[in-house]
Parts: C-alpha cells; sequence; structure tokens
C-alpha cells in the first residue's frame, strides 16, 4: 500500500516557506487555524496573521482589500464555511474584481467523516467553478497540493484549493510538477480513460490495475485543476479511447464529470460514466465507511469502466481541434 500523507499539514509547511520567501504573502484565519494548518505561520509571522474568529464573510472582505493593496492573501476554513457563508464575498468582492485571493480550504468532501453531513461539502467544486475568474485546483495528494499552492502564491487571480481533513494516499512522485490547467496522465491505456480527481485518483489507479488484470486497460488522468479545464487532453481521451469514467468525492451536478460530459458531447460525444456522491446528503461515519455507503470505491470505478465499455462504439473524429 502507498504511504498517506496529510494535505493540510503540507499546505502548512508550503505556507510557511512561501512567507519567508515573501513578505508579501499574508494569512487570514477564521478560528480554525491549528485544523486548516496554519499555526506555524501564525507563530513565525505574528503581524501577517489575521484570525478573525468565526467570521468568513469578513475574511474573504479583508482578503480582498488586501489583495488588491499588493498583498498575497490566503484564507484558510473548512470548505463548507468558505463556499457556503462567503460566496456573495466570493462572487462579488473577489470574482468580480479578479483579484488575487488564495482560497485554500481543508475538511473537503465525505470523507470530513464523523463531523457529519453539516461539514461535508459535496456541492463546493460546482459553486467554485460557477465563478469565472476563479482557478479552481483538487490535489491528488500531499504532493500535488505542495505544488498548487506554490503555482497559486506566483500566479495574478484568485485560486480555490480543496483539501481533505484525513492523510491521504500518495499517488505522485517526489519530483511530480504541477501544472495549472493540465491533465496528469497516470497509466496510459486505449480501451477506456478513468478522468480523476483528489482522492478518487487512488481509486482510479487501483480500478485501472484490476481491469488491466483481466486485460482491459485504461488510460488514467490527474484532472487536478477543474478550472480551467484541460479540454484538449478530454476530446483526446474520448477520441482514443472512445469511453470515460469520471470520479470525485462530490455531488454528480456541476463537478468534474458535468464538466467532462460537457466538454465531450459538445466536441468529441462518447458514452460517459459518472462516479460521484449520489444526488442527496450522506450521513456519519468513518471515512471508509462512507466511500463504500456512497459508491465511491475502487470496485465502484472499475463497474463504471465495465458499463461504458459495453455502450463503447466507434469513437467519432475529435471537432474544433
Amino acid at each position: 500500500m502507498s504511504p498517506s500523507a496529510s494535505t493540510r499539514d503540507r499546505y502548512g509547511e508550503v505556507l510557511l516557506e512561501l512567507g519567508r520567501r515573501d513578505p508579501n504573502v499574508v494569512v487570514i484565519g477564521g478560528d480554525l487555524n491549528k485544523s486548516v494548518g496554519t499555526i506555524p505561520f501564525s507563530q513565525q509571522f505574528p503581524e501577517r496573521f489575521f484570525d478573525l474568529g468565526a467570521a468568513e464573510q469578513n475574511m474573504v472582505s479583508i482578503a480582498a482589500g488586501l489583495a488588491a493593496s499588493g498583498k498575497v492573501p490566503f484564507v484558510s476554513t473548512f470548505a463548507v464555511f468558505a463556499t457556503g457563508r462567503a460566496y456573495d464575498q466570493l462572487r462579488v468582492g473577489v470574482a468580480q474584481s479578479d483579484l488575487g485571493v488564495k482560497v485554500v480550504v481543508t475538511h473537503a468532501g465525505l470523507i470530513t467523516g464523523e463531523d457529519g453531513i453539516s461539514a461535508q461539502s459535496i456541492e463546493d467544486l460546482a459553486l467554485m467553478c460557477a465563478l469565472p475568474t476563479f482557478r479552481v485546483v483538487v490535489p491528488a495528494d500531499a504532493v500535488e497540493t505542495a505544488g498548487a499552492v506554490r503555482a497559486a502564491a506566483a500566479t495574478p487571480g484568485p485560486f480555490y484549493i480543496r483539501l481533505s481533513r484525513p492523510a491521504t494516499e500518495v499517488v505522485l512522485p517526489a519530483d511530480y510538477q504541477f501544472r495549472l490547467g493540465k491533465a496528469h496522465t497516470m497509466r496510459e491505456g486505449n480501451d477506456a480513460t478513468i478522468i480523476a480527481c483528489g482522492i478518487m485518483v487512488a481509486a482510479a489507479m487501483k480500478a485501472a490495475d484490476a481491469l488491466a488484470r483481466s486485460g482491459v486497460q485504461c488510460r488514467v488522468l490527474n484532472m487536478s485543476t477543474l478550472r480551467p479545464i484541460d479540454e484538449q487532453a478530454i476530446v483526446r481521451a474520448a477520441a482514443e479511447t472512445g469511453a470515460i469514467v469520471t470520479a470525485e468525492e462530490h455531488l454528480a451536478q456541476g463537478g468534474l464529470g458535468a464538466i467532462i460530459a460537457s466538454v465531450a458531447g459538445q466536441r468529441c460525444p462518447v458514452p460517459v460514466r459518472i462516479v460521484a456522491v449520489p444526488d442527496g446528503y450522506a450521513e456519519s461515519g468513518k471515512p471508509d465507511e462512507l466511500l463504500a455507503r456512497y459508491h465511491l470505491t475502487p470496485a465502484d470505478v472499475e463497474a463504471a469502466v465495465r458499463d461504458v465499455l459495453q455502450r463503447k462504439g466507434l469513437a467519432p473524429r475529435p471537432r474544433g481541434t
């Protein structure tokens, strides 16, 4: 089994590195600083750390003002609070002004676990992908988290980076180079393509391994950037493999699968299956139990691949390439 590492802890380490390198990096917290990994920054740079308590709307508005003043503000809280409580401020104060606020959230998705449905953010990607100027990134593991956070600091404009509560499986090598807006090929194959983000990249790889043992060779793409999406990689996968399965720890509506189905439908229609949280809210439970109950396991991804293979026909030539 591959080792596990905490994406939120890795975020905190990189944030400290960025703070040492750039005096314009500032951090805004909301009374959850230990949980989101920003305590080390607050201890080393107290004059550049602002804890506003449970006031997420104020966090975002102040971050927008700091960005407009030339700072590089990182805002961190739980995913449900950043997107649910501060959406108007993200939309009007950050997105419409195209300000460089970097929103890095933790405790996203089902694997927030025992905190229950009020803390399980399964709609956040749909909300954030609807904001035109935001870059939306869901790192596959702690390695990619480091690259995504560094890219956010170096790139003008707003970012939304989605991290997990528990440690998650490491699937990328230590020398991996994150490229904003580009899919990363985890595995080659021509029978079908699995496109995944976040923790579901590990599930996609396990599913591909199981399918290979029965003679099915799947391409696996880590689509960590949802906005801007890598349309070329999607169209190429549709044209070359003729079937796509998507996998995400999020509702099917408005997330990775919906985006990919839209691209494929417009430019190279092929059978598509979306592996995602079923329509409805989940319940409290251990992460592994929740992933099994809501059909987000490698076996579920494998079953989806077998389904699209049954429906697969000759892949048409892509249009508009």
